[in-house]
C-alpha cells in the first residue's frame, strides 16, 4: 500500500550503495553518479521526503486510452495529445492527486519516479509487477530507486554504451529520441567529467588498474589473486607481467573478459565484502 501523502521512510542512499550498483553493470561510480545528477540533481526525494517525481500529461492522455476518462483527463488539464515545453507545476502532486481520482493505475503509470526518474509504466524493466509497487519501494528508499535503475539500464540493453561513456547512445535510451533538444548527452558528459575529478567516497582503494599502474591497490589484488591460487610471483605493489598473466588466468577462471585489466568486476570477485558489508 502506497504510504498517505507518498511518504515512507524515506531511507537515503549510501555511498556504498552507489559502488555496488556500479559493479552490478561493470562501471565505477562516477557513471551512476552521472546518471543520477543528471535525472535528479542528486536525489531521489524532495524537501518533503516523498519520491521525486513528474506527472506527464500527454502519457496519462495515452494511458487512459479514449473514452470518458480521457475526455474528463482533458477538461481538467490533466491529459493532453502530446508534449508541451513548460507544462511542469513546481510540484506535480496536486495533479497526481487529481489524476488518480479518475484512473489510480494510469496516473501512477504516468509519472516518472525517484532516483532514476523510471517512468511508472516501465515498472516490469524496472523489477516490478506494477507501477504501484515500484512506487512502495521508492517511498522507502533511493537504495530501491537505484537499483530499478540499474535494472532498467540493463533491460534495455544501456550498459554497453555507459561503460563505453557513449553519452549520446545511452540518452537516446534512457531519455528517447528527443535527448539531444534537451541536452541530455552533453549535460551527462559534464557530470561524468565533474565526477571523475573527486575522488570516490567509497572505493577509491578499488581503481581500474592494469600493466604499469602501483600502489596499496596492486598490492591489494596480488595478495588476493595469491590466495586465490594465481600467483603474481610476488606482492611488491607493481603491476608487471606476472601480475597481468595472473589476473589473466583469474578472469577466465571466473568466466570475466580476461582483458588483464582490474577494474569493478573484477574487483567485485577479487573482493567478495565489499559486497556484503
Amino acid at each position: 500500500m502506497i504510504p498517505a501523502g507518498f511518504k515512507g521512510r524515506a531511507v537515503r542512499l549510501t555511498d556504498i550503495d552507489v559502488a555496488r550498483c556500479g559493479r552490478l553493470i561493470g562501471t565505477g561510480e562516477d557513471e551512476i553518479r552521472a546518471v543520477i545528477e543528471v535525472e535528479t540533481a542528486g536525489g531521489g526525494f524532495d524537501w518533503q521526503g516523498r519520491p521525486r517525481m513528474l506527472f506527464e500529461p500527454h502519457v496519462f492522455w495515452r494511458e487512459l486510452g479514449a473514452g470518458p476518462k480521457r475526455m474528463a483527463a482533458e477538461e481538467q488539464g490533466l491529459a493532453y495529445p502530446k508534449w508541451k515545453a513548460g507544462s511542469y507545476p513546481s510540484d506535480s502532486y496536486p495533479r497526481l492527486a487529481q489524476a488518480m481520482r479518475l484512473d489510480p493505475n494510469a496516473a501512477l503509470r504516468s509519472c516518472s519516479w525517484g532516483l532514476g526518474q523510471i517512468m511508472g509504466f516501465n515498472h516490469k524493466a524496472a523489477g516490478y509487477a506494477s507501477a504501484g509497487d515500484l512506487v512502495v519501494a521508492f517511498c522507502d528508499s533511493e537504495k530501491a530507486g537505484l537499483e530499478a535503475m540499474i535494472r532498467f539500464i540493463q533491460s534495455e540493453g544501456l550498459d554497453d554504451e555507459l561503460r563505453r561513456h557513449d553519452w549520446s547512445g545511452f540518452a537516446r535510451g534512457y531519455n528517447g529520441a528527443g535527448y539531444a533538444t534537451h541536452g541530455y548527452h552533453i549535460r551527462l558528459a559534464a557530470a561524468f567529467a565533474k565526477w571523475q575529478r573527486i575522488p570516490d567516497a567509497i572505493d577509491a582503494a578499488h581503481p581500474n588498474i592494469g600493466l604499469g599502474a602501483r600502489g596499496k591497490a596492486v598490492r591489494l589484488a596480488q595478495k588476493r589473486l595469491r590466495a586465490l591460487g594465481f600467483d603474481p610471483e610476488g606482492v611488491d605493489g607493481i603491476f608487471g607481467a606476472d601480475t597481468y598473466d595472473a589476473t589473466i588466468a583469474f578472469q577466465t577462471s571466473v568466466g570475466l573478459t580476461p582483458d588483464g585489466i582490474i577494474g569493478p568486476k573484477t574487483w567485485a570477485v577479487l573482493t567478495p565484502e565489499l559486497e556484503t558489508a
